[in-house]
């Protein structure tokens, strides 16, 4: 990847730049950046040091779907967080969200009512995790939360805290219970 010269014994010939640079390609390497990727973003010619050095805007996942939500022009999706137990609040702030032209993804498996596909308690207990990380992959998707209900319990605590270790902003039909006020 590096234009070097050879000496008259044949052996190549390196200058202090090069040293840097061969630091900042074994970065890239180790980073799992193939070989014809690190040769598009580094300027490796003969006068390498007069270019400036131009790195890959590695991006998150998280600023990769943010990117791509801008993209696409996309409305700002609201994820509806809280106890069952508010299943008919929810879908009043669901209305409410659509209506200020924002996507609204929920908690649509109220598995305090009774329901053949949670019937069986071991089987229950098998939906309730994947519910769960169901959950949490809609937070991960979400640009904001709200937690509808007067009731925090445990789930909606760590929904809350999860949502904030991203970064989500988090906002409260009942504010009162907010655990981080």
């Amino acid at each position: 990847m590096l234009t070097l010269g050879r000496s008259g014994n044949g052996y190549r010939e390196y200058d202090e730049g090069h040293a840097d640079c061969v630091v900042q390609i074994r970065g890239l390497f180790d980073a799992g950046l193939p070989t014809r990727i690190i040769r598009q973003i580094l300027p490796l010619g003969p006068h390498h040091q007069e270019e400036p050095v131009s790195y890959p805007q590695l991006l998150t996942p998280e600023e990769k779907l943010t990117n791509a939500k801008k993209l696409l022009s996309l409305p700002r999706i609201v994820v509806i967080c809280g106890s069952t137990r508010f299943m008919t609040e929810m879908n009043e702030a669901d209305l409410r969200e659509t209506k200020a032209g924002k996507i609204v993804v929920k908690p649509d498996c109220d598995m305090k009512s009774p329901h053949e596909l949670w019937s069986d308690p071991v089987e229950a207990e098998a939906l309730k995790v994947r519910l769960d990380d169901l959950h949490r992959a809609k937070i991960r998707l979400a640009d904001e939360v709200l937690v509808v209900g007067d009731y925090i319990g445990d789930s909606t605590r760590a929904e809350i805290a999860y949502a904030r270790s991203l970064g989500k902003p988090v906002r409260f039909t009942h504010p009162e219970v907010d655990p981080g006020a």
